[in-house]
């Protein structure tokens, strides 16, 4: 039975929503597309929660109308900024010597409890980077094995409240409701990575309008992301203050000179800031140095967020570089040269069923992404941000989530009015039994024999109503 579902891509600079149509073997096959320009954003992030809104209910309208149907959930990006990265470990017994979803589920969300999370971030996703089956390191898939014990490392990516709750309400305002948020790199890594670059290692580099994300995989899983606050708007501001030109002629001269291949000596004429009747010369050579700068410097921040991560070495396929930011002339050989000669690629969403020729473009990698992640591209265990774990087989089996900190002390002050932290296993509990000895320990049946509500009564209890006939 096929599903349908919508992707929102929030980027820097532009909006893309695209509808997408998935078959029962995760094949999937776009049927809609709208892209609106960005407004109400800043570096990736919403200020103005009206105007990114109206963005977002423009593109939508437009997929809506081609696709000719009236979604009302989406799967959403979420920029890289304001987000922050630690790496956990989680390790359970396995009672029947043999790892089920269930003990993977487990260990997975012991990793997310013992993690030092802030208390004003929460969970977009926890990764893991390696299984290990008792002492048996760098497990691929541990489902089905016999064994003691399971450890698993992650690495969880966190955002602040703020930030998640504003994404939420700006499409909420549109009309659509949020059923899952990824990553914008992330989502650029599944639409861009192929089998080999993911088991090598790679980095992915998604270079947008205003800003730049950085995701390393590393033996199928993601080890690092970063943010960058550079991208191609950068060079248009650079050539409207060197050249003292608007900023939409600044943009053409960009889009339709923009190469760092040797410079020609002929001359162009554009309009002058602030007096756009008359004109004036300027150099093509000028502007390739002006692109040239940028670029460069540009380049070399990416440089140093791959060194600062320490997995240069784990890195065999080299960089994949995605984004409009790509689609400068000369960029790949300039690349190859600031980033120590590591292999250099650049890359555009890997094809699917439908693919408008619009969407091939390298600036819509992270919209594809989405897609692909609805279909089951992401990595083989994760949690998302509704902490749930996603797994090849998930329409099968669901599991409730595990409760984390904040609900423990629920469980202690309602279910255990008693006890002490410390007499509280930290092992992973489900909600639903937790709310059943919460409901239970709350409601009170009115008009039925107190002394009927258990076929045998506590010791505690004989002894009270004792006491009571005594005095």
């Amino acid at each position: 039975m096929k599903r349908t579902v919508l992707a929102i891509d929030i980027g820097s600079t532009k909006v893309c929503a695209i509808i997408a149509e998935i078959d029962d073997d995760n094949s999937a096959q776009i049927i809609g597309a709208g892209i609106s320009k960005a407004q109400g954003l800043r570096k990736g992030s919403i200020t103005n929660i009206e105007l990114a809104s109206k963005s977002i209910k423009a593109a939508l309208n437009d997929a809506r109308r081609v696709a000719g149907t009236d979604i009302k959930s989406a799967i959403v990006t979420i920029s890289g900024a304001y987000t922050k990265s630690i790496n956990s470990s989680g390790i359970v017994n396995v009672p029947n010597r043999e790892i089920t979803l269930k003990e993977i589920n487990r260990v997975m969300h012991t990793s997310l409890y013992n993690a030092n999370i802030p208390n004003e971030f929460e969970v977009l996703h926890a990764l893991p980077y390696n299984f290990k089956v008792d002492d048996q390191d760098f497990i691929e898939d541990p489902l089905g094995m016999n064994a003691a014990r399971l450890e698993v490392e992650t690495h969880i990516i966190t955002t602040q409240k703020s930030n998640l709750n504003n994404l939420r309400k700006a499409v909420k305002a549109a009309g659509v409701d949020v059923e899952s948020i990824v990553l914008s790199g992330y989502a650029s890594a599944i639409a861009v990575l192929n089998l080999d670059e993911k088991e090598l290692g790679a980095a992915v580099v998604d270079m947008g309008g205003n800003t730049s994300n950085i995701v390393i995989h590393s033996g199928h899983a993601i080890r690092y992301n970063d943010f960058l606050g550079v991208g191609s708007n950068h060079i248009t501001n650079d050539l409207s203050m060197a050249l003292h030109t608007p900023l939409q002629t600044a943009d053409n001269v960009k889009m339709n000179y923009g190469s760092l291949y040797a410079p020609s000596n002929d001359l162009i004429e554009l309009p002058v800031i602030g007096d756009e009747t008359s004109t004036h010369e300027v150099s093509l050579e000028v502007v390739h140095n002006v692109i040239y700068a940028r670029v460069e410097e540009t380049l070399m921040i990416i440089a140093q967020s791959i060194e600062k991560s320490g997995l240069k070495d784990h890195m065999g396929a080299g960089i994949v570089l995605t984004g409009g930011f790509t689609k400068i002339e000369g960029l790949r050989e300039l690349a190859v040269a600031i980033l120590d000669n590591m292999p250099v690629r650049l890359a555009k969403p890997s094809d699917m069923g439908g693919l408008f020729d619009t969407l091939r473009d390298p600036s819509y990698s992270g919209a594809v992404g989405l897609i692909k992640y609805s279909a089951g591209g992401y990595t083989p265990y994760e949690i998302d941000v509704n902490k749930r774990m996603r797994h090849a087989s998930e329409e099968a089996i669901h599991y409730e989530a595990p409760i984390m900190e904040e609900d423990m002390e629920d469980l202690e002050s309602t279910a255990f009015p008693s006890a002490t932290s410390s007499t509280i296993s930290k092992k992973s509990v489900p909600k639903s039994d937790v709310k059943a000895k919460t409901d239970s320990s709350q409601m009170v049946n009115i008009g039925s024999n107190p002394h009927n509500h258990d076929e045998q009564p506590n010791p505690f209890s004989k002894f009270w109503n004792w006491a009571t006939q005594l005095f």
